[in-house]
């Protein structure tokens, strides 16, 4: 590592970038696989250290087979493992991976995905988003989408709930003010445009197709449509 960073020092220079500060950027992707500028004033400095070297960490990252999704009209980015299909992401490769890099959701929290990403696809049709490109939806929101959609409930036990939301929203899915206020279905969240990225149009339109129109839903397999949504982080379980 410090061998192949002193050959890109003259590069990092150029760009008034240090060396240590280029390793702490890669570390960071690397650790929690996303960066949101507008999530922390320590996001928006990584975020726009990235954008200064982006093709400089894109290279980095092409040599161990990682991908990076940008989005600079949200400003997010967004670290998609070997193997992994994404929404508006084409796999250069198309090869398998099964190893340490990726850890799949549970089927509580890719419950939860499809349903956010659902609402999302519905307030973004209405135009109801922020200049963030974020929507707000209630927490009473969420767990009438998840019965209608779904025919599941949200944890009844406030630290499995706590703990669901906590994933997503370490993952920049979501954002919340505080995780007392979920205990409660009063409690409001902001779903990010990031969202879009786990979950592709084609598993929104099948789930949409095998919802009754009487509005009596049966229960659906999440493990069916969890193919079609890329929960994946780096190292482990986030």
């Amino acid at each position: 590592m410090n061998s192949f960073l002193q050959l890109l020092s003259p590069v990092l220079q150029q760009e008034g970038v240090s060396t240590d500060r280029f390793s702490e950027l890669l570390l960071r992707l690397l650790d929690y696989g996303v960066l949101c500028r507008n999530d922390s004033q320590t996001e928006q400095q990584y975020y726009d250290l990235y954008v200064r070297v982006e093709d400089i960490v894109a290279d980095y990252f092409e040599l161990i087979g990682v991908r990076l999704l940008h989005d600079s009209r949200f400003q997010f980015v967004r670290v998609i493992p070997p193997g992994a299909r994404v929404p508006g992401l084409e796999d250069e490769t198309d090869s398998p991976f099964n190893g340490g890099l990726r850890a799949r959701m549970n089927q509580q929290d890719v419950a939860l995905v499809l349903v956010l990403r659902t609402e999302y696809d519905k307030a973004l049709g209405e135009g109801q988003i922020d200049e963030l490109g974020c929507v707000r939806l209630s927490l009473e929101a969420v767990a009438i989408a998840l019965k209608n959609l779904l025919a599941r409930t949200l944890p009844e036990n406030i630290t499995e709930r706590r703990a669901a939301f906590r994933r997503l929203r370490q993952l920049r899915l979501i954002d919340y003010s505080s995780e007392e206020g979920l205990d409660s279905d009063d409690a409001w969240l902001r779903i990010r445009p990031i969202i879009i990225s786990f979950v592709s149009d084609e598993v929104l339109d099948a789930l949409r197709a095998e919802v009754p129109l009487t509005g009596q839903p049966e229960a659906l397999e999440v493990e069916s449509l969890a193919t079609g949504v890329e929960g994946e982080s780096l190292f482990g379980e986030v």
